[in-house]
Formats: structure tokens, C-alpha cells, sequence
């Protein structure tokens, strides 16, 4: 009897040190990201506001990316103490989704304007784990492609696209603040990127940063040559000095 291989799932997500901006300036960014999102792939370019069941978030669109409305979401989305009062250090924060059917569609978690060591400001996207949209977008051009589009709005200082298995499986610890993807997005503020095996890719990107690209081919955390060469590069990047906190941003 075969044991049916396990289908991994895949996010995306851009990472940046303390940043403290307004829930509009937040706005703007998300707007610019969701602008970049449409024109790669049609499957993203479409978002709902969140809302309380799946009828009434398919009434309130948020594209073309409303500012206002934007806005108005990551103020609600702040942090509170228990008194009431807003946590300001901590920022902004709020999920929404393209409306897919379940295992067809993708999420995308932000949390934006937060200027405390304690909690790093993300924007996280998750990936459809089934379907023809998976079959597209699961693949290093594709990954390359979504992660580029996370650079230029949020300036962040690291960003990648994995699978979930490979990160819960060979994270170091809880308190690491950086994991190494199938494609790995690396800020010139951290350093220069060193040589890197075959069949890794290195590409700049828009005089920011470096794309780290570590195999062509779908990128499995079950696949212990992948796996390999991840830990193979994430071994170089340490010993150049580029596994770093992140950096707090003006």
C-alpha cells in the first residue's frame, strides 16, 4: 500500500525592524503591494475587507486599493492595553483574503507602523495549496516575482517565500529573527550576499537588495537535497555576517 505524499503549503513574507509611521502612511504602502500583486497574476488581484461571515466580506472590495478604507482598517487593528487604551509602539495590524475557496485561496496578514523590539512588522502572504492557481504561482519565477513585489512598498529588511513544513522543521529556534526560504530576499542594509552553490541564484533587486533563488524546481521540505542545500546556504550567509536582527528603520 503507497502512503499519499504530503501536499506542503506555502507563504510569502517581508520582515523589517521598528518603524514608527501612521495607519495612512501603512495605507499607501498595502495599496502600492496590492497594485504590484494585480498586475503579476490575475488570482491577485482581487481583495475583500475582512467582515464577520464570508457572505458580507464578498460585499466590500478593496480593489482598486481604497485608501481610506485601508486606513480605517489598520486603526481598528491596533493593540490595546487592558485599561482600553491604545498600545501605540505596537502599531497596526489586520488579515483579509481574495475570496478563494478553501485550499484555493490566498490570505495576506499586515502589520505595519509598530516601533517595539517586541513585535516585528510583517506582511505575510499565504499561497493557494490546491488547484491550477497553486500549480502557477508555486514556483520559483512566480515566488521571485511576489517576493520583488514585497521590496518596494515595505523596505523591508528580509523577506521569503517557503513552505510551512521546511520552516517549522528547521527554524532554529523561537527566537530566531531570520529563516532562510526557498526564495530569500536579503537588504544591501544587512550586507553584501557572498558566493553561493549551484544551483542557487543570486539576482540584485532594484538597487535595494539581493534575491536569493535555491533551486528551480519546487523547493520540499521532504526532499533532503533541498533541505541540504538550504541549511549548505544558510551556513554561508552566517559566516558573512548576514543572520542579523532586525535593523530598527527612521
Amino acid at each position: 500500500m503507497t502512503t499519499k505524499a504530503r501536499v506542503e503549503s506555502y507563504y510569502a513574507g517581508a520582515y523589517w525592524g521598528p518603524r514608527k509611521e501612521t495607519a495612512e502612511e501603512c495605507a499607501r504602502r498595502t495599496a502600492t503591494f496590492l497594485d504590484a500583486l494585480s498586475r503579476y497574476d490575475s488570482f491577485l488581484a482581487e481583495w475583500f475587507k475582512p467582515a464577520k461571515s464570508l457572505k458580507d466580506a464578498r460585499k466590500y472590495r478593496l480593489m482598486p486599493p481604497d485608501l481610506a478604507a485601508l486606513a480605517e482598517l489598520f486603526s481598528a487593528g491596533v493593540n490595546r492595553a487592558d485599561a482600553g487604551g491604545v498600545i501605540e509602539r505596537l502599531g497596526f495590524g489586520f488579515w483579509f483574503d481574495n475570496g478563494g475557496p478553501d485550499g484555493d485561496v490566498a490570505e495576506l496578514r499586515i502589520h505595519c507602523g509598530g516601533y517595539s523590539d517586541a513585535v516585528p512588522n510583517s506582511c505575510v502572504l499565504t499561497l493557494p495549496r490546491k488547484g491550477q492557481n497553486a500549480e502557477r504561482l508555486l514556483t520559483a519565477q512566480a515566488l521571485a516575482a511576489i517576493v520583488r513585489a514585497m521590496v518596494s512598498p515595505w523596505e523591508p529588511d528580509w523577506a521569503f517565500a517557503t513552505s510551512y513544513d521546511y520552516y517549522q522543521e528547521n527554524r532554529k529556534a523561537a527566537s530566531d529573527p531570520f529563516s532562510l526560504g526557498w526564495v530569500t530576499y536579503l537588504s544591501n542594509r544587512i550586507g553584501g550576499v557572498p558566493p553561493l552553490p549551484a544551483p542557487v541564484r543570486i539576482e540584485p533587486v532594484e538597487g535595494k537588495g539581493t534575491l536569493i533563488v535555491l533551486t528551480p524546481e519546487r523547493f520540499t521540505a521532504s526532499n533532503p537535497e533541498h533541505v541540504a542545500l538550504a541549511e549548505r546556504v544558510r551556513e554561508l550567509l552566517d559566516r558573512a555576517g548576514l543572520l542579523k536582527p532586525l535593523q530598527a528603520q527612521p
